[in-house]
Order: structure tokens, then C-alpha cells, then sequence
């Protein structure tokens, strides 16, 4: 498939605009329903609430499993010796047979002569967009820093520092510093300053787009191999795992088809943890668990945050889009529909370090949160995209693979939106509404023991949390430590104040046709 642009909001039809009003339209009906059947059928609702919550227990269990086994793999994979299973793929051999190295490993080496590997480790060259729009060298030249105290080496490292024109002269000359003054440890280093063009929504997608094509004209000018090199997004405030690199590199290399997969790492809200007010605490450690229990599913893996591809499927999918503000979960669609869906999603089970929110003031941090969430929940206008697309006659989209991965879509933002208002709350609208109704009364009895075993699933949230965080700084004293345990009891608040309203909120403008056109950049802080 060819048109894999998303329509202009005047070219939008009937059927784009029906699925656009459909999550939310959803949604909403959710919500209204307890408050109808507990006047109408009290006993049905009793039944619907105590099925629901079940559900919701049974998956908050294999949810809980999930980030475990997400969190043993990162640990395990941070521990590998990368530039040593590099060494064996590069020689086809285990260069050091005596040494203890991971089964998987083993494997892949002895059968590269029946499945030859894509390419070799040397051929391959990596290409780090950074975006920056006004954030700080206090944000910025960290994160640079950490790509240089990566174990890999750096002179196969193409860095781009994309930033925007519209940010001024003060924005313009940090980028050109930065490569100024850390550029000669690099293969090579540009800063590309992005200009918005018309039809453009103001955001992530047309900035590193902008880069993007300027790293295809650079790669045709020195004559190198797109399918060779593999490119990451950052953000300014992302840093990659020390083996980040090489681990990549490794599994591009053992891909069969590297055009038909990008490669998630696992974002990990954790570089300021200790500085953020506990509200945003809860929800960077929340977001976390979720990005490891992701990696666990690669079914259901989709691009988020950091990611990458080879270059030669990017100049398929002409890059990124610059009509959303979700450039990143829509990449996959974009691809998806670009190959007639033959894409896929590999995880990396390696750490790219991210900030949790903190603005200049408390105020503005809570302000800052709930808009950084509504963005990602605006991923919900993929809905309309893969609908009209994935349904279309004449689409070679495989019907079932297309029609499981729409369902996933479409749940994932309806439970996003509902989810914690109906655990919350669904068991208590009917003694509100028929309080001499036996059924009603049962039922927050029942409710409350169902969600009382379910807090297992925080204990193991929590576990993981502690055992992921960064050393404490020394200008906090320990008690610190106890509001780090202290905090989850934010956790329904935040949920339902963050996760569910942000749902709601960016549902209800696409159903009203408000669409969000503006990237709302989350402000950086350095607190020193």
C-alpha cells in the first residue's frame, strides 16, 4: 500500500469520521450503562460488575507475571558480555568457548550456516536522532554524554541533534556547541535545524522526519547502505543503556527481513525519579512496569517513545508522519500498512533511561503530567486510521492478523478510558441507586474482596519499582526511601485523575472533531 498519509481533516469521509467518534462514543456508553441497569435490572448489574471485575483480577495477575518476567530478562540482558556476542557474530564462532554464555546465543551461532545472518556486525552504522526544542544543556548534554559511555564504538555512531527553527537563536547555538564540542567521537555529527512546513502539525513527527531526509541525502552523498544503518529517536532527556548498541546491532544483524521490523527498547521513567513530586513518581513507576510487561508481548509490542528502524524502511514509509502527534505508536501502523502487513515489533530488553515529569513549579508539574498522558492517549485517532485502512476493499492486509491487531487497538483505549472508574467505583452505583436491593447491597462486599487479593499485583509493581531505582542522591535523607513505598496509596488517584481523564479527554475531542494538532512538549527540569 502506497497512501499511508493520514487524511487532512477536510478530507475526512463519513467512515473516517464514524471511527473517530467510535472510541469515545464507546467509552462514554460504558460509563452510563451501570448508572441504567442498576435502575432497571439491578440483579444483571450485580452479575456484569462481579464478571468484570474478575476479568480485571485474572488479568491483573498475568499483567503482574508479565513485569516480572520483563524485569528478570532486563537484568539478565544488562549483565551480557555484548561486545563479546558480537565478537562471535562477527567471527560466526564462539571466540571463547570456555565461557559462559546464554543458550539462545549458542543456538544462533551454530546455525548461521543453515540461516546466513542479514549482514555483519562491522557493516552496520547507527543513526541517533535527538530532538530538542527548548530544553536546557542541563537536559540535553547528559544524555549525549551517556550515548559516549556506551560499550560500543562510536565512530560507527552517526548523532543528529534535531532541533527547531521556531525556538530561537539561544536553542540554535546549543545544538551547533554540542557537536562543536563532542562531535569529533562520532562517525559524524550535524545539527539539523527543522523548519515547519505548511500542512504539518507542530510536533516530534516533522522535526525528526526533517532529519530523517537529510540523513537519506547525506547516506546517498557518501554513498552508504540505508539497509546498513539503523536508526534511533531520542528524546533530549532519553539515555540508552551502555549496551544499548551493541545488543541492537546484534539482533538487527540476525534478523531474516530487517524492512519488515523496527525494534522496541524498554523506556524506563527513572533518570529523575528521586527529584519528582510522589504523584509523578507513581505514574513514572506505573508507565515503567508497563513498558516491561510490554516487552513480554510481542504480540502486542508496538513502537512507544524510543524506537527504532533500518533507514531503507523508513525511505519506504517516507519517514515519520507530521500530520499527528503520535508519530511514534502510529509508525507501526504506517509501516504496517506500507508492507500490506508484513511488520513486526522485536523488543530489545535493554533500558533507554527517561525523565519522569517535573516542571518549575508543583502546580505546573501536575499541569505538565495530565498533558504528556493526553498525548499518548490521542494514539486512540489510530483507530479511524487502521479501520479505514485495514477494511478497505482492496486492502492485502492479512484479515486475521488485521483483525485481532484493530481489536487490541480499539480495547487497549477503551479500557484506558473505563477501566479504573468501573473497578473503582461500578460495585457502589447500585446500593446508591436501589439501596433495599439485596443484589446491590452483596455486591461492594463481594467487589471489595475481589480487589483487595487483586493488590498483589502493586506488591509486585512496587517490588520491581525499588529494585529499578537509580542510587538516592545524597542531598535527600533517607525517609525518602519510606515516601517511595508510601506513595502507591496515590495510585488509584492518579490513575483515575491521569490515565482515565486523559482517555476520556482526548476520546471526547475526536469525537467532537477538536482535533490535537499541537505536540504539548513536556517541560525539563534539572534539579541540582
Amino acid at each position: 500500500m502506497t497512501d499511508i498519509e493520514i487524511p487532512y481533516a477536510k478530507d475526512r469521509n463519513w467512515q473516517y469520521r464514524f471511527w473517530e467518534i467510535f472510541p469515545g462514543a464507546v467509552s462514554w456508553t460504558i460509563l452510563i450503562t451501570p448508572f441504567v441497569l442498576s435502575f432497571v435490572a439491578p440483579q444483571l448489574m450485580a452479575i456484569l460488575v462481579i464478571a468484570y471485575l474478575l476479568i480485571w483480577f485474572f488479568k491483573g495477575i498475568a499483567l503482574s507475571i508479565r513485569v516480572l518476567q520483563g524485569w528478570n530478562s532486563m537484568q539478565t540482558q544488562m549483565k551480557l558480555d555484548w561486545p563479546l556476542l558480537l565478537a562471535d557474530l562477527q567471527a560466526t564462532a564462539l571466540t571463547e568457548p570456555g565461557r559462559k554464555l546464554p543458550k539462545w546465543h549458542t543456538r544462533n551461532i551454530g546455525r548461521i550456516g543453515e540461516y546466513p545472518l542479514y549482514c555483519q556486525p562491522d557493516e552496520v552504522k547507527h543513526a541517533l536522532i535527538v530532538t530538542l526544542y527548548n530544553e536546557p544543556r542541563d537536559v540535553l548534554e547528559p544524555t549525549i554524554k551517556s550515548i559516549l559511555a556506551s560499550e560500543f564504538d562510536m565512530k560507527k555512531v552517526i548523532l543528529i541533534i534535531a532541533f527547531e527553527e521556531r525556538t530561537g537563536p539561544d536553542i540554535e547555538k546549543l545544538a551547533h556547541d554540542m557537536v562543536k564540542e563532542y562531535g569529533s567521537a562520532f562517525y559524524h555529527a550535524e545539527a539539523v535545524k527543522h523548519t515547519v512546513l505548511e500542512g504539518e502539525v507542530r510536533g516530534k513527527g516533522g522535526n525528526i522526519t526533517w532529519s530523517g531526509r537529510w540523513l537519506k541525502e547525506y547516506v546517498t552523498k557518501h554513498k552508504l547502505d540505508p539497509s546498513r544503518i539503523v536508526v534511533t529517536t531520542l528524546d533530549t532527556d532519553n539515555r540508552p543503556h551502555k549496551h544499548y548498541l551493541s545488543a541492537l546491532t546484534y539482533t538487527y544483524c540476525s534478523t531474516e527481513d530487517t524492512r519488515h521490523v523496527s525494534y522496541q527498547p524498554i523506556p524506563m521513567f527513572l533518570n529523575n525519579i528521586w527529584d519528582a513530586p510522589s504523584p509523578m513518581r507513581v505514574i513514572a513507576a506505573g508507565n515503567s512496569m508497563w513498558n516491561l510487561m510490554l516487552s513480554n508481548r510481542p504480540h502486542a509490542l508496538r513502537n512507544f517513545s524510543s524506537h527504532a528502524q533500518g533507514l531503507h524502511a523508513l525511505i519506504d514509509t517516507d519517514f515519520w508522519s507530521v500530520r499527528t502527534i503520535v508519530e511514534d505508536g502510529h509508525q507501526f501502523w504506517r509501516t504496517y500498512f506500507r508492507y500490506d502487513g508484513r511488520h513486526e515489533v522485536y523488543p530489545i530488553f535493554l533500558p533507554i533511561y527517561q525523565d519522569a515529569v517535573l516542571a518549575a513549579s508543583l502546580r505546573r508539574t501536575l499541569k505538565v503530567q495530565f498533558l504528556q498522558i493526553r498525548r499518548w492517549a490521542y494514539g486512540a485517532s489510530d483507530v479511524a486510521y487502521v479501520a479505514t485502512r485495514g477494511f478497505r476493499k482492496g486492502s492485502k492486509v492479512p484479515k486475521i492478523d488485521m483483525i485481532a491487531k484493530f481489536w487490541r487497538l480499539l480495547e487497549g483505549h477503551i479500557s484506558w478510558a473505563t477501566a479504573a472508574l468501573l473497578i473503582s467505583f461500578a460495585s457502589l452505583i447500585p446500593i446508591l441507586l436501589k439501596p433495599r436491593d439485596f443484589a446491590a447491597n452483596q455486591l461492594p462486599h463481594i467487589a471489595s474482596t475481589i480487589q483487595t487479593i487483586a493488590l498483589i499485583g502493586i506488591f509486585v509493581s512496587l517490588f520491581v519499582t525499588l529494585k529499578s531505582l537509580p542510587p538516592k542522591p545524597e542531598r535527600y535523607k533517607r525517609h525518602r526511601t519510606v515516601f517511595m513505598v508510601v506513595q502507591w496509596v496515590l495510585l488509584p488517584i492518579t490513575t483515575i485523575v491521569y490515565q482515565t481523564l486523559a482517555g476520556l479527554n482526548s476520546q471526547t475531542h475526536l469525537m467532537l472533531g477538536k482535533y490535537l494538532d499541537n505536540f504539548d512538549v513536556t517541560e525539563k527540569v534539572v534539579k541540582k
